[in-house]
């Protein structure tokens, strides 16, 4: 008989033998219950061929483990893990033990792959101690197969061509510590062990764009970008050239076109009538869609308009399947502005009027600052022979709107009256005119006039984490973790590089972070506790403690550091928090209690001020979750095992500690409706000084024929004003419209 032989990583070949899959398989399954090897190499059913490679072998190995995850054997998903886990170590190393770090790093820098600061950073000694004290390789068995999936596919440092990777997980962990705190020169290595540790262990976790891309030549790492662009050809040329430097930089994007003039308006003399908006969208997509983002995703953007353009009719069909090319643009989302007034024309029976923002001075511009003069000016001119207008039932407006969502699924929503009246700035001074590309933004803009706009043109810029709530036991917790969370985005602001002078100006200016929430699912189920009225307490408990750690942190860190140079254009440096601005209506669902010493740190805002000018926001999760063996961000889950589409295939992923909890876990579609969630959401926003990327997600299969009623999405939607809520984003079914994809474009 002839012997079949394997061709090894290194090219040289050996006798096959059956013994060194089993011993890599027993190692894998090794102290884990509900797991067999034999049922691994059963399903692997390896086709032996002569030089076969043993990278295939392992492959297969891995897809066989993964696949037989399920909720009656969820260990697989360790097992899958680990073998990746000793792949990788193999890839790195070529052999299952890591290089000391400072060869690590070298290597790296040679390949040109990592910053080579770092070494101006450190010394030999200060990285020989983090090697044999801070950095602990042993946590990459931490990871479930998914999180170790996507670390592997997004975030470690490697070469898309050929298939070199540089690093291991913890390798990356360790250098975004390093990366962040090196310049805190004699409390360095207190800082570097404390937030190596929290996002090694989960406690806090990091956005795309700092994990893929912190200790690379890379330095744009922000993972949010607000832009807007003014009614001219000048701006909307200058925003078209931004989006694509920051769609080539991993950035997701908020997009402003409410104040482009409608179609047949006058231009100039009026001897040229106007193209409307739907031309100019499509230079904005095809800047979007121009590159990828970093070869990891897709560029993404959502576009901002005001409910009462002249053009909401044409506008709010742009992304459904219906229609000619020339008539949709389908590759970016939309959200549609709304404000109590065209709710309160929804409740009396009324009519929304639409105009074309050209024609209508100063309405604009009240739209965000000033609700009183908004109405004032928008029933002059409804009154007002002479200028271009239109009417349809408030009630149809909302409808059509609602459809539209129901069918995309990617047709959003917000409140800008509640995005400014309860944000961190004041109104006047800096709006908010839109939000951005998932919907928990909430930063001033200005329209650009060139490229090098050195004047009045602001891009905003939000650098993103999340504190993982399913991992703290009691609220004083939050006060470390809040802690690092702040300290270590700050100084990245610094650290990074600005492609824009326009983004840079604000930033420095302004210092805006976005701290977040993953995990809720899991720590409601820890309690015992569903997405209803039971909840509330306990999570207004703790989204008091997050919000006033996050607000101390940095209130300490302006005393330390100084504070934003716009400060006095938050509502922070006047000692007006987010307790003092929300909408009371929240009241009704779970009574005001200050448990948090309040009244001193307001006190310390007034005298001192703010380092950042926002603290909150709550994004979407999707990739970060998967890499913390969490739920994702604030939803329900759909399963107990979710399978997520990805580039690289289906992945499954168990919740935490599912043998002990799933019957505590509240699944998404078996919810009626989404109130309780709405209301959650409603008692954490109370506490954000940006905005929530609330979801709404029906079951169809609860209403008469299957169809969801206009009248509940109707009320929900109202629900959500009532309660204070600011941005809608997408819209869930449980037929799979709406479904989320794994492109986190500015999600975690």
């Amino acid at each position: 008989m002839t012997s079949i032989y394997v061709t090894k990583r290194s090219g040289e070949t050996e006798p096959f033998n059956i013994n060194k899959i089993h011993r890599v398989l027993e190692w894998a399954c090794n102290d884990l219950v509900g797991v067999s090897v034999s049922e691994i190499e059963i399903r692997a059913n390896v086709q032996l061929y002569d030089a076969m490679q043993s990278t295939s072998i392992h492959d297969l190995l891995i897809k066989s483990s993964s696949e037989l995850i399920t909720e009656a054997t969820p260990n697989y998903q360790t097992v899958a893990a680990r073998l990746i886990n000793y792949k990788l170590k193999k890839i790195v190393y070529g052999d299952k033990d890591p290089w000391p770090l400072k060869e690590i790093i070298d290597h790296n820098i040679e390949a040109g792959v990592y910053d080579s600061d770092i070494l101006n950073m450190y010394s030999d000694a200060e990285l020989d101690y983090i090697n044999e004290h801070i950095l602990d390789h042993s946590r990459d068995d931490d990871f479930t197969y998914a999180g170790m999936e996507q670390m592997r596919s997004k975030y470690l440092v490697q070469n898309r061509s050929d298939g070199t990777i540089y690093e291991t997980p913890q390798v990356l962990y360790i250098m975004i510590a390093m990366t962040l705190f090196g310049k805190y020169n004699g409390r360095r290595m207190k800082y570097v062990r404390e937030f190596y540790d929290a996002i090694s262990q989960f406690y806090i976790s990091l956005p795309t764009p700092i994990m893929a891309g912190v200790r690379t030549p890379t330095r744009q790492f922000s993972s949010c970008v607000v832009l807007e662009t003014n009614d001219s050809l000048d701006s909307i040329n200058a925003t078209s050239t931004s989006i694509v430097k920051y769609i080539s930089k991993k950035a997701g994007l908020g997009i402003n076109a409410g104040k482009l003039r409608a179609v047949g308006s006058h231009i100039g003399d009026g001897s040229v009538v106007h193209t409307g908006l739907i031309p100019f969208l499509k230079l904005f997509q095809a800047s979007v869609k121009s590159c990828s983002q970093g070869g990891v995703r897709g560029g993404a953007a959502t576009v901002y308009l005001p409910v009462w353009h002249y053009e909401f009719e044409d506008l709010v069909v742009l992304k459904n399947n219906r229609g000619t090319d020339e008539t949709r643009v389908r590759n970016m989302d939309y959200a549609f502005q709304f404000n109590k007034l065209m709710y309160e024309r929804l409740l009396e029976g009324g009519k929304i009027t639409f105009f074309s923002p050209d024609d209508v001075p100063g309405l604009y511009d009240a739209f965000f600052e000033d609700q009183d003069k908004f109405q004032e000016l928008y029933e002059k001119y409804e009154r007002a022979y002479s200028i271009r207008k239109k009417s349809l039932p408030a009630l149809e407006v909302f409808s059509q709107f609602l459809q539209e969502r129901k069918e995309t699924g990617r047709i959003y929503l917000q409140n800008v009256d509640h995005a400014n009246t309860h944000g961190a700035f004041i109104e006047k001074q800096a709006p908010i005119h839109q939000s951005n590309l998932c919907c928990e933004i909430d930063l001033p803009s200005h329209g650009l006039e060139s490229y090098d706009d050195t004047n009045k043109g602001e891009i905003s810029l939000c650098t993103l984490s999340a504190i993982n709530w399913g991992l703290i036991n009691d609220p004083s917790q939050f006060e470390h973790y809040c802690d690092l969370a702040v300290r270590a985005l700050d100084a990245l602001l610094d650290y990074q590089n600005y492609p824009v002078i326009a983004a840079q100006r604000s930033t420095m200016n302004r210092r805006p972070l976005g701290v977040g929430i993953i995990n809720l699912a899991y720590f409601l189920a820890k309690r015992g506790l569903k997405y209803n009225d039971e909840a509330l307490e306990t999570v207004d408990e703790y989204a008091e403690a997050w919000s006033y750690y996050l607000i101390k942190a940095s209130a300490d860190l302006a005393k330390e550091q100084g504070c934003c140079y716009k400060n006095m254009e938050t509502k922070y440096g006047h000692g007006i928090l987010p307790i003092d601005t929300y909408k009371k209506e929240v009241d009704e669902l779970i009574k005001h209690k200050e448990r948090m010493p309040w009244k001193q740190l307001r006190e310390q805002l007034k005298k001192k001020g703010i380092r950042n000018s926002t603290l909150m926001a709550i994004m979407p999760a999707e990739t970060s979750a998967q890499i913390s063996n969490s739920t994702n961000g604030i939803e329900p889950p759909r399963a107990l095992v979710s399978y997520k589409q990805s580039k690289d295939g289906v992945m499954a992923q168990v919740v935490p500690n599912m043998w002990n909890l799933k019957n505590k876990y509240d699944l998404l579609w078996d919810h009626d409706g989404p109130e309780g969630y709405l209301k959650i959401m409603a008692v954490l926003q109370k506490y954000v000084d940006q905005g929530i990327s609330v979801n709404t997600s029906y079951n169809p299969a609860q209403y008469e024929d299957n169809k969801i009623p206009m009248s509940v999405m109707l009320k929900d939607l109202i629900t959500f004003y009532k309660y204070g809520g600011k941005q809608l984003y997408y819209f869930n079914t449980n037929d799979m419209a709406g479904e989320e994809e794994d492109c986190e474009s500015c999600k975690l």
